[in-house]
């Protein structure tokens, strides 16, 4: 644990990225939406009324950035936890260090803990009192949802501030601020950049301004002499980007936000935004046959019975890529979300199922009809057991008109509504031209 600042370098090594760490609000990247001039946490910064707070946001946004100006703005003693590294123990020694500093000098503590959602509930509860009675402020980072990785405890203690991806401008503020900071900047000089390498950069970046730090490292370890300086080209930028993947974590929140906008364009009936998103988690390194299950799901789920044949397509789908992998089967799952992107929608199975699992979960487990069991024994015939069941093959058009299939407490109930869609069109005129035939038989089953 250090003080705000603390001199790491010891003559050793230290990466751009953290060498070119803003000193002030004023030299702070993006997240505008929270410290313009005339945003709120901007305000209170400037009045000195800095409070508890998680920061949530993806990585390399500045989340620890702005932790350490907090507390460089108010004049406070900095603490920094990791919550991979730390334990209940570091935490003591946190809570004894910042009572210490309050009683010496008087000053505040801002307690940072990063990667807050590793800690587990009773190592998030341990805090608690700590911010209720004034001991430190704290300030959480995460890229988890806090709503699911928080305790509702600890959320209700302080503010939640989202924090966006930095925009491509902001990506080149960083680069050009690094190119041009004799101190802090980029060592070997004069750079020489090749057209539109330098954009090229900032790109890769995808919003993460220490990724795109780190990417300007390695190109400049790569530069080649010329004449006065040195020279990035293109063939340079290709292979430091070849060797470094997009942003993307398949166990966090980006993940489930592409799967989403993937599931959302196919039910949306968009083959654009379903083919975009697929192959931006493709980009990101995500198994495939995730998406050939997903779309197996969506072709029950959202399309039903309006078009059946999207069911075989995502299964085709998800068997091709087995058969003959990735470099063909890609493209086997990209039309079959095409496909199911375009076809007719129907959520009527979806509801219809999820309608009769509540009610067999909520309602009493009605006796089986007496027509409708199996009499395999002279014992059950003589019970009852398949006494006037009629059989369909045998009835006019092979359907029995006016027989009931469900428990008589429950027997006009209906789950299934085809939709004016796709093939559920046919299937919704047939239903009704049954109900018709039954309605006008003379054998209704348990009419008075």
């Amino acid at each position: 644990m250090a003080d705000l600042f603390d001199d790491l370098s010891d003559g050793g090594y230290e990466p751009l990225a953290a060498r070119m760490r803003p000193r002030t609000l004023d030299e702070y990247c993006g997240q505008q939406h929270l410290l313009g001039s005339d945003k709120p946490l901007r305000r209170a910064l400037e009045q000195g009324a800095v409070h508890s707070m998680i920061l949530w946001g993806p990585p390399g946004v500045g989340k620890t950035t702005l932790a350490k100006l907090l507390a460089n703005h108010v004049d406070a003693h900095f603490i920094i936890l990791s919550a991979v590294l730390s334990g209940v123990k570091d935490i003591r020694a946190a809570v004894d260090q910042a009572l210490q500093v309050k009683m010496q000098s008087g000053r505040k503590t801002i307690l940072f803990v990063d990667e807050v959602h590793r800690f587990n509930k009773s190592q998030q509860d341990a805090f608690l009192p700590y911010i209720e009675d004034g001991t430190f402020l704290f300030v959480g980072a995460t890229t988890e949802n806090p709503s699911f990785e928080l305790n509702n405890a600890l959320l209700s203690r302080a503010r939640v501030y989202l924090l966006r991806s930095l925009e491509l401008e902001d990506i080149r503020q960083l680069l050009d601020r690094a190119l041009n900071d004799p101190e802090r900047g980029v060592t070997l000089q004069p750079l020489h950049f090749g057209e539109g390498v330098l954009e090229q950069l900032a790109l890769a970046a995808d919003g993460d301004g220490r990724r795109g730090l780190n990417l300007l490292e390695i190109a400049a370890d790569l530069a080649e002499p010329d004449g006065d300086g040195y020279r990035i080209d293109q063939h340079i930028i290709e292979e430091v980007l070849t060797s470094s993947a997009r942003r993307y974590d398949k166990q966090g929140d980006l993940f489930y936000d592409m799967i989403s906008a993937f599931h959302k364009s196919v039910r949306g009936s968009s083959p654009d935004g379903a083919l975009y998103w697929y192959c931006r988690m493709l980009d990101g390194g995500c198994d495939p046959l995730y998406i050939a299950r997903r779309l197996v799901a969506i072709a029950s789920e959202d399309i039903g019975n309006a078009d059946p044949r999207a069911m075989q397509v995502a299964l085709a789908a998800w068997d091709a890529f087995e058969r003959v992998g990735p470099a063909e089967g890609e493209r086997a799952i990209a039309q079959a979300a095409i496909y199911c992107a375009s076809a007719a929608k129907s959520n009527a199975v979806y509801m219809a199922f999820n309608q009769a699992k509540a009610d067999v979960r909520s309602e009493p487990s009605y006796e089986v009809p007496v027509h409708l069991r199996n009499a395999p024994t002279s014992l059950m015939e003589d019970l009852g057991y398949g006494a006037d069941y009629r059989y369909a093959h045998n009835e006019p058009g092979a359907y029995a008109a006016g027989e009931s299939y469900l428990p008589p407490e429950i027997a006009e109930r209906r789950y299934y509504a085809p939709e004016p869609r796709g093939l559920e069109i046919k299937i919704r005129e047939k239903l009704e031209y049954l109900r018709e035939l039954d309605n006008s038989s003379p054998q209704q089953r348990y009419k008075e």
